[in-house]
This record gives structure tokens, C-alpha cells and sequence, in this order.
């Protein structure tokens, strides 16, 4: 259930699905074909990474960062 109680809709869960394999790394070309978009524009309004994940990916990959 949705915090309001309601339930998720298919397009709120395939938002999700997409943002949650994002953040897992995966790479904009796989995401469109998964989803069949064929704009990053497009694909970019279903794929919303948090600003956690977005972090976490550059703490990953550039450990040396300074964080302020």
C-alpha cells in the first residue's frame, strides 16, 4: 500500500522498477530497452535516482571525494 492507503498503480511501480535498476547501475541503454523508450529525455521522467543513491555511486567510484 501507497502511504495514502490506496495501492500502487502499474505506472507508479514501473516508475519505481526503473529507479531502483538505476541506482543499481544500470546503464541508460539497457533501461531503454527494458522500458522501450527511445529518448533519454523520455526515459529520464521514469528514472529519478535519490540523492542517497547518487552519493553512494560517487563515494563508489571515487572513494577519495571530499564530502563537505
Amino acid at each position: 500500500m501507497d502511504p495514502a492507503g490506496a495501492g500502487y498503480t502499474l505506472h507508479q511501480l514501473r516508475h519505481s522498477r526503473l529507479t531502483h535498476l538505476g541506482e543499481d547501475g544500470w546503464s541508460a541503454s539497457m533501461l531503454m530497452i527494458l522500458s522501450g523508450h527511445r529518448n533519454l529525455r523520455t526515459l529520464g521522467i521514469y528514472v529519478q535516482p535519490s540523492t542517497e543513491a547518487v552519493a553512494a555511486a560517487l563515494a563508489e567510484h571515487d572513494p577519495g571525494r571530499r564530502r563537505h
